[in-house]
């Protein structure tokens, strides 16, 4: 049976349509990109509060005719058998979920010990993500990075976006890649057939909402121009169009060359550098309440192994949930959803676990 809480959505969910549905709304981008997303996002738990009335009115009804009709009431069992289905449904749908879960990502990826070796890893992962976000029908976006001598990348900056209005937030899905990841392989370069481990490091953060709260002092930002560089170095371009913005008091440093001119490498800087100083004020600020991240599995701890590619055994492993299969071929090739279920489904018992009120 609806509550409260699902009382308050359903009238959120009407005046968000309204709001929508007024053209001049549609002049601030930002704002109807926001508004679009949350419409989206509770749209699944209207949806089924709805169909729950529906089937429960469907089933009274039943009822009433069953005490003059006997043949109604297997009717009326079925429709009460579909009620506590849908009730269950709703339930979870109104598990706390993640405020940033429908959001887009910035992720980045840096080669860690192993040298060569590791570059190339962290090109594979590169183009896993990149897969992974083409069969979800994301778009991605290369934002700048460093190549190494054999083709991989020393680091590699990639935007991923979901297509607006669909409610399919990509934080939901990729949050959980942040962490060291380990490969076991026998490298390119190595004549001996032997196998060496080395790692890449992921970084992965919401992109900050262009309306979002995050102010950045000019006076904080040493801003360089360099000219653009393709893969194994070679220039693209004849101009300074490329731009690294370095944040004095973090010392975050961000670099985007990706766009033809110089004003729009500089404008794609600042969104980046805004998701990662939004990141970080967050991080700080559950630190200094001294509260823990909800569930292990959600760690961006850099330090923390998080998963193992194994080539010799074509075996993928995930140390924070014990998730194992051995389609690491498949994985790469951006069939990621099987592992990053099993880490949602961990996410979601730790929170119903918590005993967390249920609401949004």
């Amino acid at each position: 049976m609806a509550g409260p809480g699902v009382d308050a959505l359903l009238a959120e969910h009407a005046e968000l349509e309204r709001k929508l549905a007024d053209p001049s709304i549609h002049t601030d981008a930002a704002a109807a990109r926001t508004l679009g997303r949350r419409y989206a996002q509770i749209g699944p738990v209207v949806a089924a509060a709805r169909e729950l009335a529906a089937t429960q009115a469907d089933r009274d009804a039943a009822r009433e005719l069953a005490a003059e009709d006997p043949s109604f009431a297997a009717e009326a069992d079925q429709l009460s058998a579909k009620l506590d289905g849908l009730e269950a449904r709703l339930a979870e749908l109104l598990v706390p979920r993640d405020p940033h879960d429908s959001d887009d990502v910035v992720l980045e990826v840096k080669s860690g010990e192993g040298g060569e070796e590791s570059a190339l890893f962290a090109g594979d992962l590169l183009r896993m993500y990149q897969r992974y976000a083409e069969r979800r029908g994301w778009r991605t976006e290369v934002l700048g990075g460093t190549d190494s001598d054999l083709g991989g990348f020393k680091d590699v900056t990639l935007s991923v976006r979901a297509k607006p209005g669909t409610g399919d937030g990509v934080w939901a899905r990729l949050k959980f890649e942040g962490g060291v990841h380990r490969v076991q392989r026998v490298p390119v370069t190595e004549s001996q057939g032997r196998i060496h481990t080395s790692a890449a490091g992921v970084l992965v953060y919401p992109e900050a909402d262009a309306a979002a709260d995050v102010e950045i002092d000019p006076t904080d930002l040493r801003i360089d121009v360099f000219r653009s560089s393709g893969h194994g170095g070679q220039s693209v371009n004849t101009t300074d169009s490329a731009v690294r913005l370095t944040h004095l008091p973090t010392g975050i440093v961000v670099s985007c060359q990706n766009e033809r001119s110089q004003l729009q490498n500089r404008a794609r800087a600042m969104d980046v550098l805004r998701a990662r100083l939004q990141a970080l004020a967050e991080e700080q600020a559950a630190a200094d309440a001294q509260a823990a991240r909800r569930s292990q599995v959600r760690t961006v701890d850099r330090s923390e192994r998080i998963r193992t590619y194994n080539f010799a055994e074509n075996r993928i492993s995930d140390h924070r949930v014990n998730y194992k299969a051995y389609n690491l071929d498949a994985v790469l090739d951006g069939d990621l959803d099987a592992v990053v279920d099993a880490l949602v489904a961990a996410e979601r018992a730790e929170v119903v676990g918590a005993g967390e009120p249920v609401g949004r």
